[in-house]
Parts: C-alpha cells; structure tokens; sequence
C-alpha cells in the first residue's frame, strides 16, 4: 500500500483462504477456512517496520498479525499460533529464549528446473568445487554480496552472532542471537528475504530449500531453547548447584512426545524428506543425547546458566513461526504433564522404533491427521487446514513423473 494510506492508518484486509494457500498457488475447499471467505485484518507489528536498504526505490516491510476482524487472533495465523503459545509460558511465569541456526546455498541462476543447481561463478573466475568448508576464504568470490548482506542485516536491526562456510558446495551458515521467540522468528523470516532479495541485485540465487543437491549435506534450521523465570531471569533448566532440573527433563519428555506428530510442522516439503533420509547431522530421530549430533534432540556442551534444547529435526525450509510455536508447545506439554524423558544416547546408537520418526511428507501427514496432541496445541481449523494445503501440495508432486524415474524405469520390462 502507499506510504500515506499506511501513515493515516487504513486498515489492510487480506481474504481468509490466503493463509493456507499452497506453495503452487491453489487452495484448499473453503470449508477449511470458512465458506464465505471473508476478510482478516493485516496489522502491523509497530517494531517490525523496514525501510529496505536494498532496494533503490523508498520501500518499506512491515511484518503483520493477521487478526479476525472481530479482534483476535486468526487461528490460521502461524505467527499468532506462536503468540498463543509464549502466553501459554507466560500464565506459569515463565519465557522461552530461542536462536535458530539457518543454513542456504548461494547458487547461480537456474532458469532451467530441469537441471541441477551450480555454484556461482566467483572473483577469481571459478566455481567451487565442495573444498571450502569452514574456510575463513571459502567466501572470497561472493565478497560483494555478503558485504551487502552484513550492511543490510545491520540496517534492519538483525543481530548476527557467527556466519561460516558450511560443508554443502556453496552452503553458508548464519546463527542468529538468542532471544524472544516471536524476535528470533521475524528476524530468521526477514534475513531469509533479504538474502533472495540481494542475491538477485548480484545475479545469485539464494535457496532455502532442505535438499538442493544430491550427494551434498542438506540445510537446517536448528532450534536451540531454554526458559527463564520472568521474576529473577533465571535458567530454570538449571538448578542452584548447575546441575539439570526436573523441568529441565520434562521440557526433553515433551520435545520427544511430540516430534513424530509435528514432523510435518518441522519438515513441511517433500524435499524436507531428501535431508532427513541421509541422516548425517540431519537426525530423523527422537532421540537425546548430550553433545551429539546424530540426535534430534542435542543438548549442547555449555555452562549451566546456559544450558539448553537443540531441536535439529526442522529444516531451513520451515516456517520459523511454526516451527518455533510447535517445539516449545511440545517442551511446554512436556512441563505440564510431567513427562520423563528416555534415557539419554551416546555415540554410535540404534533408534528405537517408539523414538523414530515418519521419513516422508506423506506418512508425516497420516501422524498429523492422527494426533490429538496437535489438535489440542494448535486447535482443529488450523490443523485441518494445515493438512488440506500441504495434501495438495503432495498430490501436485505425485502428478510428475521425475527424470530418474524416466532414466532408470523406462527400459524395465
């Protein structure tokens, strides 16, 4: 909308339906967002408004909540669901302190789907051949854009902790700064923006999707979590004497009670599956363990005023408001219902089948349509209309027949 329109305070309203509109473009049957499709109110969050800095033209971005028009928040919203949720830790007198970790690749244009993504051409005239990880160099020949990259971050107020060469072919890796839940979600949902939005100012593409390339690490959204006392800020997972507390055990309990009934939450593409079927750092299990990264659930080495939940099941795919809502509504149940969690693993393990977890988009939606859990976190409409939106997503995948199938089954008798 104008500046002005904006600045007088009209109110923008957005169709019902658009919130569970797929990927390709098409919705579900009204019945999922009600018939008439009426109009939600786009309210403008007032800290999250942004001039954008690489843009030529004045520009600005305001992140919005999408309200009924009676008041409230639409239960369709994923980032009012995540609201709901830090209320919930509110009533008990408690906050929940997140960071996400967001891995990308940095490709070059790929005008052709058919063909497999490239690495771009760098400074010194060649691509990178998969050599770099963790170089403090490996970045050199896209210098100009992540210089721009940093400038915009700065300019948007986006705090950045370690940026680093992951082990992907032009795969990089951002860790965002712990705080606030709904902060650390706008800030991971803006970055992603802006890294698209400059990659195509340098002729780059940027991907965000969890598997982009075969034989090649996917990308992650890791989820590291803990929660302090509102009175004192105090890291309840700790006690007095640093050592781990019952909540502490709980919060695990509830993480490992929900991941299989939310794995459509955390890994929400068909794509999503290619990572967590090459399970290397990308672990398709319930499983926790201290310091091990073939866990779902690592508990990183650290002091005990900083102890912490690694959720490493969601990938850079994932909707961060989801995402983030669905791990610590799951830590939460966890509290308060007491729940114990297995016993912890250690180096080379075998997943039990109680602690494993669906390994496609299609079994991950039959444990979705099945979970009461879920339904009683995040309410009937917007479960019901999170699984309509994403079987027609599966469905379209289905309706292609892939070059591999082409390739190897054709001269099959």
């Amino acid at each position: 909308m104008t500046a002005e329109g904006f600045l007088e305070g009209r109110r923008l309203q957005l169709a019902r339906g658009v919130l569970l509109q797929c990927i390709m473009g098409g919705y579900p049957a009204a019945r999922f967002y009600g018939s008439d499709d009426g109009d939600l109110a786009l309210v403008a969050e007032p800290t999250q408004i942004h001039r954008l800095p690489w843009s030529d033209d004045p520009r600005a971005l305001a992140i919005c909540d999408a309200d009924e028009l009676t008041g409230e928040s639409s239960n369709l919203s994923t980032r009012g669901q995540l609201k709901k949720v830090i209320a919930r830790y509110a009533e008990r007198g408690l906050a929940p302190v997140v960071a996400t970790e967001l891995e990308f690749f940095v490709f070059a244009p790929n005008t052709d789907p058919t063909q497999p993504f490239r690495p771009p051409v760098g400074l010194d005239g060649r691509r990178e051949d998969g050599q770099s990880a963790f170089s403090i160099s490996s970045n050199n020949g896209l210098r100009p854009f992540f210089n721009e990259v940093y400038k915009c971050m700065a300019a948007l107020g986006l705090p950045r902790d370690t940026f680093m060469h992951e082990m992907g072919v032009s795969q990089f890796e951002i860790n965002l700064l712990h705080g606030d839940p709904l902060l650390l979600a706008d800030q991971t949902f803006l970055f992603k923006h802006l890294l698209k939005e400059v990659a195509l100012k340098h002729g780059l593409t940027v991907v965000c999707m969890a598997k982009p390339l075969a034989h090649t690490p996917g990308s992650s959204m890791h989820i590291h979590q803990s929660i302090v006392e509102i009175a004192s800020g105090k890291n309840v997972f700790s006690d007095a004497h640093g050592e781990p507390t019952a909540m502490f055990r709980h919060f695990i309990g509830g993480q490992q009670a929900g991941m299989a009934d939310f794995t459509a939450l955390f890994a929400p593409n068909v794509n999503s599956y290619q990572r967590l079927c090459h399970p290397y750092a990308s672990p398709n299990n319930a499983c926790w363990s201290h310091d091990n990264r073939a866990a779902g659930l690592r508990i990183p080495a650290s002091s005990p005023v900083a102890r912490r939940v690694e959720n490493r099941l969601p990938g850079a795919d994932a909707n961060p408001y989801l995402a983030i809502a669905a791990s610590l509504a799951a830590g939460l149940h966890g509290i308060e219902h007491e729940l114990e969690p297995s016993e912890a693993i250690q180096g080379e393990f075998e997943v039990p089948d109680n602690l494993s977890l669906p390994c496609t988009l299609h079994a991950a939606l039959e444990r979705l349509k099945r979970s009461q859990l879920a339904r009683e976190l995040f309410g009937q409409e917007f479960i019901e209309g999170y699984i309509a939106s994403k079987t027609m997503e599966l469905t379209s995948f289905f309706d292609e027949i892939t070059p591999w199938e082409r390739r190897v089954l054709a001269a099959q008798a």
